[in-house]
């Protein structure tokens, strides 16, 4: 992890080189979901409620979603952008290196400037929890915290599918926008407003669930059975990454150089 971090601060430092232009980033980066919180804001002004879910519980949702996107942008931004390395035949460099592609990849590419996106959601966040009668627990607390956590894990391995189909199509698929930016606007409520199909569909296959939904359940005491099993869902739903990673392992396997 060493090699990681001395990655991080080269990147840090060479972005901090243009300083406004950083800040300026940030700045935008913190009223993009801004604009998307207002919506949600007046949707519930409108209406008070959806489906049982009050304005802040769901306000709570969001701000650990877009936490987690933020978070996963900032650092697995690499994957992202990995078609690149690709296109230019830069991948060939990474193989011959006597590190894990995985750790090169994900290093390669870091947007401090989410920092922005960070914070907004950050702030949504304490305002939500403020407004909230949440009876805390230590049980409680970790649970918020794997939420976060294992949603920054989902969309990491979401990116990490989209870049390992650059090895048989070059070109990153925009159909991966489906699940990481749809997949952020979808999990910004509770699931169980949409279709069962969908709420099945974003539980099993991609596991937002795990990460909005039913650990929410847990903190605000909404919970029906063994609390215990809402609590440890989102350590299920981190699992999701380890087939992203074997399938990552197998694309990197069947890489055919570009020649160039």
């Amino acid at each position: 992890m060493s090699l990681y971090f001395k990655y991080l601060l080269i990147l840090f430092k060479s972005q901090m080189q243009y300083r406004t232009s950083f800040w300026l980033l940030s700045i935008g980066q913190f009223f993009i979901p801004f604009s998307i919180f207002a919506g949600l804001y007046f949707l519930f002004e409108r209406f008070g409620q959806i489906k049982g879910w009050e304005f802040f519980e769901v306000a709570l949702c969001f701000a650990v979603i877009h936490m987690a996107f933020s978070l996963s942008e900032c650092f697995a931004r690499g994957f992202d952008t990995f078609s690149s390395l690709i296109i230019k035949g830069d991948f060939d460099r990474v193989l011959v290196r006597p590190r894990s592609t995985f750790l090169q990849v994900l290093g390669s590419k870091f947007e401090f400037t989410r920092i922005g996106r960070l914070l907004q959601s950050a702030i949504v966040l304490i305002w939500a929890l403020n407004n909230l009668p949440i009876e805390w627990s230590i049980l409680k607390a970790l649970t918020l915290f794997f939420m976060i956590t294992s949603g920054v894990l989902i969309f990491t391995g979401i990116y990490m599918l989209a870049a390992t189909m650059c090895f048989w199509t070059v070109q990153g698929l925009e159909v991966a926008n489906i699940f990481t930016d749809g997949g952020r606007e979808m999990a910004q409520y509770p699931l169980n407003i949409y279709q069962k199909w969908v709420a099945r569909f974003f539980t099993y296959v991609i596991p937002f669930g795990t990460v909005n939904y039913l650990p929410l359940l847990f903190i605000l005491g909404k919970t029906k059975g063994d609390e215990i099993l809402y609590m440890l869902t989102p350590l299920a739903g981190s699992l999701f990454i380890l087939p992203c990673f074997l399938v990552w392992q197998f694309g990197v396997r069947h890489y055919r150089s570009t020649g160039s």
